[in-house]
């Protein structure tokens, strides 16, 4: 598995994982942020490559701007810093479900090998081993977003063979799943990892490596997956971050850490 230095680089695996998803987002784009990672890298590209992006939280807020990164769907700064601010309901309603989103940007505490995700519970759900935050609007962001976007640690204890709980539907079993379902959406489109890249396989919709971060290796992505992980024959290597990218993905984590200790 990946250390937090990628050999003698001056960036961290996880650094490398933010700026990965960051680059996928652009200018124009309605993007539907989770609280955490997906908002770090989402607000990364907001302040790089994509000015124009739209970042939407489901507490209602449409557009916001915030010069840190929110602790919560509820922090303050978004409304104050958004273009509008709308109910809870029309928010899913009027703009979710209706597939008027381009992308949900969504974390994950298990994944399966069809981008199924778990943010519930570790263990049984009437005895869990761990309580996790729940569905929250992750499942309708799964559903009806045009795409998602996953970004999570690769870790045999997150890519798992089988989930303890189905919070969010990837890809279902595969194939026609999300079309029996009656999903609008096309659902992960892309899994960003600190180890690289999976894209679902286009006929049977099963993960498949197709970038590595650099200097990891097959072996290592293999041994971090719990399943027999499907490698492209077209596997590519993920451009470093820039020093650009680097730099303001460090500010903004520095001025949020200040924030909050002041």
């Amino acid at each position: 598995m990946a250390t937090d230095k990628i050999g003698e680089k001056n960036y961290t695996a996880g650094e490398m994982m933010t700026v990965a998803a960051a680059r996928e987002l652009r200018s124009g784009m309605a993007c539907f942020v989770g609280v955490g990672p997906p908002s770090l890298a989402a607000n990364l590209a907001r302040a790089t490559h994509a000015p124009d992006i739209i970042l939407i939280y489901e507490s209602g807020t449409i557009g916001a701007k915030p010069s840190r990164l929110p602790l919560s769907i509820g922090d303050g700064e978004l409304a104050e810093t958004a273009d509008a601010v709308v109910t809870v309901a029309e928010m899913f309603n009027y703009w979710l479900q209706p597939g008027r989103i381009d992308v949900g940007f969504l974390g994950a505490a298990q994944i399966d090998r069809f981008g199924n995700i778990n943010t519930t519970v570790i263990g049984s759900y009437d005895h869990p081993k761990v309580r996790l935050p729940g569905a929250g609007g992750a499942p309708e962001i799964a559903a009806s977003t045009k795409e998602v976007i996953v970004i999570v640690t690769q870790s045999p204890r997150t890519f798992v063979p089988q989930l303890d709980f189905v919070t969010s539907v990837g890809h279902g079993s595969g194939d026609l799943s999300r079309r029996q379902l009656g999903f609008t959406g096309a659902g992960p489109t892309i899994v960003i990892t600190d180890l690289g890249i999976l894209r679902p396989d286009p006929a049977s919709a099963e993960l498949a490596l197709t970038q590595l971060h650099p200097d990891v290796s097959v072996e290592q992505a293999r041994a971090a997956t719990g399943w027999a992980l499907v490698v492209d024959h077209n596997l590519t290597t993920t451009e470093p971050p820039t020093e650009r990218e680097l730099a303001v993905l460090r500010r903004l984590k520095a001025s949020t850490e200040a924030s909050y200790d002041g």
